[in-house]
């Protein structure tokens, strides 16, 4: 018998909560089959099976709290379904007595057939189960897209009810129509949104926060990347878009001003001889921040790509924790969504932030005419404690000279 257990967890990680089972008791997996699914304060965790053989008991159940290498079932390796199950009745058993023949005491003591919705409970996986606690809607009262109806976690999420009026919530309540009536949901919040909302109320609080803004002319970048688009993508085999530029000149202007590359240790001020900046990625359980490593030393083809590889796992629940521990510096693209200016949220002990937003075209003044230019606001929140208003606005200078004059980069002016 092995034992399954929890991932060994970071220093900065205390404990998890486990969230899914994708198995029960009994079945048969494969090797690196997933198991379950442990959600920390920083990333989603996935267990998987260490060979082929069969879960024999589950220990932690949905929602328990599990600490690092904690014990959470068992395994029986190279094991079948078949080895597990109850043997069968022989089928040389005697044949039972006819009514007219039993005696008193030859009474059969059977258990009783167990009922529907005990039998639609337990063919429920635990995610379903978990989310009509949370929510209260009873399964079967959700229209079903899994295989042969089964009601799905997704399902569960967004609800389509059964026509039939008459069907109630876990808790005898009725459930409210789809049509015009007013309903709510009431839904614990998980344990990585608790644990932004907590940075996020810290970073208001705990720092001297101030955000400065500027705007740039997107034109020559977007005129650099219509041009080279196609023979980037041939040659790197990823797609060129506008976020490498932007951690490329966001990594020069950190070595000229060190101060926005530092951070703050108790009274202490860190500088950092290296460059690694997050990169804000929004998924489904919330915003997580991968960091790029060593930008001063990655080509803009490595920046696209391991972009576009932290966006596919983020959106996975694939991020380990060491792809988002550390970071001098962060990047936030609040443009994907439209947004046209915002004041982003530090993300501490960095001590400032870059927010990029959305590309519109507006009227500008250029050499007294008036020209129609994509233009772009950039938003520097920063740690007034650490670095002064002058430097603050010069770094975001030099990040707007190097974007509307990509040239600047390669000749390192």
């Amino acid at each position: 018998m092995a034992e399954i257990k929890a991932p060994v967890f970071p220093e900065s990680v205390a404990d998890g909560t486990i969230v899914e089972w994708h198995v029960s008791e009994g079945q048969q997996v494969n090797r690196d089959d997933l198991l379950a699914e442990i959600e920390t304060d920083k990333v989603v965790l996935e267990v998987v099976a260490p060979d082929n053989g069969v879960v024999t008991k589950i220990v932690k159940q949905v929602d328990d709290t599990v600490l690092s290498d904690e014990l959470i079932a068992e395994f029986e390796a190279g094991a079948t379904a078949s080895d597990s199950a109850p043997a069968a009745e022989s089928s040389e058993a005697p044949a039972e007595k006819a009514p007219e023949q039993l005696g008193y005491g030859d009474l059969p003591n059977r258990p009783e057939a167990p009922h529907a919705e005990e039998k639609d409970h337990k063919d429920q996986s635990p995610a379903v189960r978990k989310a009509a606690k949370e929510s209260g809607v009873d399964p079967k009262n959700v229209e079903g897209s899994g295989r042969g109806g089964r009601v799905t976690k997704a399902d569960m999420a967004n609800p389509t009810l059964k026509a039939d009026s008459s069907i109630t919530t876990d808790s005898g309540r009725p459930v409210a129509e789809a049509t015009g009536e007013r309903s709510e949901k009431r839904v614990p919040m998980t344990r990585l949104r608790k644990r932004v909302a907590e940075r996020l109320l810290s970073a208001s609080q705990d720092t001297a926060m101030l955000t400065t803004f500027n705007e740039v002319n997107m034109k020559p970048l977007m005129d650099l990347r219509a041009k080279y688009k196609d023979r980037f993508e041939k040659r790197h085999g990823t797609r060129l878009g506008f976020m490498s530029l932007f951690v490329k000149a966001a990594t020069e202007a950190l070595k000229r001003f060190p101060a926005v590359n530092a951070s703050l240790d108790g009274d202490d001020i860190v500088y950092h001889g290296y460059y690694d900046i997050g990169v804000a990625v929004s998924s489904d359980r919330g915003l997580v921040v991968p960091v790029l490593r060593d930008t001063d030393r990655m080509t803009m083809a490595d920046v696209e790509a391991s972009i576009r590889e932290f966006g596919s796992r983020a959106q996975q629940g694939k991020l380990g924790i060491e792809d988002m521990t550390g970071g001098t510096f962060t990047i936030s693209n609040g443009g994907v969504f439209g947004s046209l200016m915002s004041t982003p949220i530090l993300n501490p002990p960095q001590t400032a932030i870059l927010g990029m937003h959305a590309i519109n075209e507006r009227p500008m003044a250029v050499d007294g005419k008036v020209e129609i230019l994509p233009m772009m606001y950039l938003a520097l929140s920063y740690d007034h404690r650490m670095i002064d208003g002058k430097e603050a606005v010069q770094f975001l200078v030099t990040i707007k000279e190097l974007i509307e004059d990509p040239a600047m980069l390669l000749l390192d002016l």
